[in-house]
């Protein structure tokens, strides 16, 4: 049983290695024809070995960062954007679509005292990012410490999600704000 675990880990070690030596470098899948479907499937291969779980027709994009992929579970037909970082322990769920270069964050610095440098008061806790089924996430969109995007939620390019919003919100702004709802 050992054994097995300690093959696992090497497995998984391996498919990291190949994901970020190569096929991370490979051109993003809806261009470059037989070359960007090759970039596609390579990326998705490794990332259903590397993710606690991926789910059916997932495309991670060409320069996406997901640090060791610890924990991460990403639904079916979602897809993770174009080198965008997505820290470990992130949930996304079905139907997520992903700009290009969104960044979400799972800890900070921590700045409570003021009697040392911030830059050696280490780490804030992590709280992962919970991102619930059919989001759509734009360009350039930041998801701070810990927020939970609801189910149908719409946020708006360069945005900063800072808090929590209702299901099937439409968001937007730095910070965002609601911008309305989906639904009447």
């Amino acid at each position: 049983m050992i054994l097995l675990g300690h093959n696992l880990r090497i497995k998984t070690r391996l498919y990291t290695w190949v994901y970020y030596h190569f096929a991370t470098n490979l051109p993003i899948s809806h261009r470059y024809g037989v070359l960007g479907r090759l970039g596609k499937f390579l990326r998705y291969r490794c990332c259903r070995v590397i993710f606690e779980y991926c789910g059916d027709n997932v495309n991670i994009e060409k320069g996406a960062n997901f640090g060791l992929g610890i924990h991460i579970r990403v639904g079916n037909n979602s897809g993770i954007g174009v080198n965008s970082v997505i820290p470990d322990g992130s949930i996304i769920g079905d139907d997520v679509m992903m700009g290009p270069n969104c960044y979400i964050h799972s800890r900070n610095h921590r700045f409570d005292r003021t009697d040392i440098p911030m830059r050696l008061q280490g780490y804030t806790e992590v709280k992962p990012c919970i991102i619930e089924d059919d989001v759509w996430i734009g360009r350039n969109v930041t998801i701070m410490v810990g927020r939970h995007i609801s189910k149908g939620t719409i946020v708006a390019a360069n945005s900063v999600v800072t808090k929590d919003f209702p299901p099937y919100s439409v968001i937007g702004g730095n910070p965002a704000k609601l911008i309305r709802y989906r639904i009447p």
